[in-house]
C-alpha cells in the first residue's frame, strides 16, 4: 500500500468565545473522528485555521491532538509558511510533537516569483531538513499560485517527498499528478465535490473536510471506487455534494464548524476575521444533514 493513502479529515481548530482554542473541545472531537474509519486525521490544515495561529497556538494544537490519536493511526500536521526558513521550523517541532508526515502548502504572497525553480528549492530544502516524510500542498484557492505538473513529478523522485494532496477540481491536472509520478508517489484529493471522479483518476484517498462529517460514506467511496463499482459510488457522490458544496467553496470553514455543531462535535466559532456562519447558513446545513439522516436524534 502507498505510503498515507486513504481517507483523512482536516480537522477544524475549535475556538471559545474569548478567542482561545478550546483545548477539551478539541480532544473530544478526535477520540470521535479515531472511532471512525478515518484512516487519520491533518491537524493545521486550512480548515484548521493554521494560517489564523501563532506558532505557539500551533504547537498547543498538534500536541493535544497528537495525545488523542492512537500508535499506527496516521498523524499529518500542517506545517506551511511563506518562508522556507519558518516552514523547516514549524516542520522540525511537528516532527517533536509526533507528526508522522507534514503537508507543505506552496508558498504564495509573492506570487509573480513563485516560478517552478522557486517551489523545487523551496520544497527540496525542507524535505532535506525534515525528520518526517513530506506531501506537497496545492492549493490554488487560497494561495493563488499553482503547483506545476513538471515540478511535483521532479519532487516526487526526492526520497523525503511521498505524495501530495491537490485541492483543485482540476481532473486532468489530477490524472497528470498521478500518471506522472513513481507508483509508490501517493497522491490525495482534496475536493469532495469531484472526489469520485478524483478516484476514478487514480486518486490514493483524500484529504476531505467532508470526511468530518460523514466519515463513514468518504470511505465507503474510495472502497466502491476500488471495487468498481463505480455507479454505487456514483449515487453516494450525489447524496453527498450539496452539503460538500455548502462547506466547501460556498461558505467555507464557518459553515462547516456549524455543521460540526449539528452534529454533536465542537466545532466552535472561527477566528475573527472570518465570522460565524449565519442563520439562513445554518439552516441550509440542518436540512442538508437531516435529508442525509445524519442529525443526532432529540429526546
Amino acid at each position: 500500500m502507498k505510503p498515507f493513502a486513504g481517507v483523512y479529515t482536516p480537522i477544524v481548530t475549535p475556538f471559545r468565545a474569548d478567542d482561545a482554542v478550546d483545548e477539551a473541545g478539541l480532544r473530544a472531537n478526535v477520540r470521535r473522528w479515531m472511532g471512525t474509519a478515518l484512516t487519520g486525521i491533518v491537524v493545521l490544515g486550512s480548515n484548521g485555521e493554521a494560517a489564523q495561529l501563532d506558532d505557539d497556538e500551533a504547537d498547543r494544537v498538534v500536541a493535544v491532538a497528537r495525545a488523542e490519536v492512537p500508535e499506527g493511526r496516521p498523524f499529518i500536521v500542517g506545517t506551511g509558511r511563506e518562508s522556507t526558513r519558518a516552514t523547516i521550523a514549524a516542520t522540525k517541532r511537528a516532527a517533536r510533537e509526533g507528526a508522522d508526515a507534514v503537508l507543505v502548502r506552496t508558498p504564495g504572497f509573492f506570487k509573480t516569483q513563485m516560478t517552478g525553480d522557486v517551489f523545487t528549492r523551496h520544497y527540496t530544502d525542507v524535505a532535506e531538513a525534515s525528520p518526517v516524510p513530506v506531501l506537497l500542498y496545492n492549493v490554488t484557492m487560497f494561495t493563488g499560485v499553482n503547483l506545476p505538473v513538471d515540478v511535483a513529478v521532479a519532487l516526487a523522485q526526492h526520497p523525503n517527498i511521498v505524495g501530495m494532496k491537490e485541492s483543485g477540481s482540476d481532473l486532468a491536472q489530477i490524472a497528470d499528478y498521478v500518471s506522472r509520478t513513481p507508483d509508490d508517489f501517493t497522491v490525495l484529493a482534496g475536493s469532495a465535490t469531484t472526489y469520485f471522479h478524483a478516484l476514478c483518476a487514480g486518486c490514493d484517498g483524500g484529504i476531505l473536510a467532508l470526511a468530518a462529517l460523514f466519515p463513514e460514506e468518504c470511505a465507503r467511496l474510495q472502497a466502491l471506487v476500488g471495487a468498481d463499482r463505480l455507479e454505487e459510488a456514483r449515487a453516494l457522490q450525489r447524496r453527498l455534494l450539496p452539503v460538500a458544496r455548502s462547506i466547501g467553496t460556498a461558505h467555507g470553514v464557518p459553515a462547516l464548524k456549524a455543521a460540526l455543531d449539528l452534529l454533536g462535535f465542537t466545532g466552535g466559532l472561527p477566528r475573527p476575521p472570518l465570522r460565524p456562519a449565519p442563520s439562513q447558513i445554518v439552516d441550509l446545513l440542518r436540512t442538508q444533514l437531516g435529508a442525509l439522516d445524519a442529525l443526532p436524534l432529540v429526546h
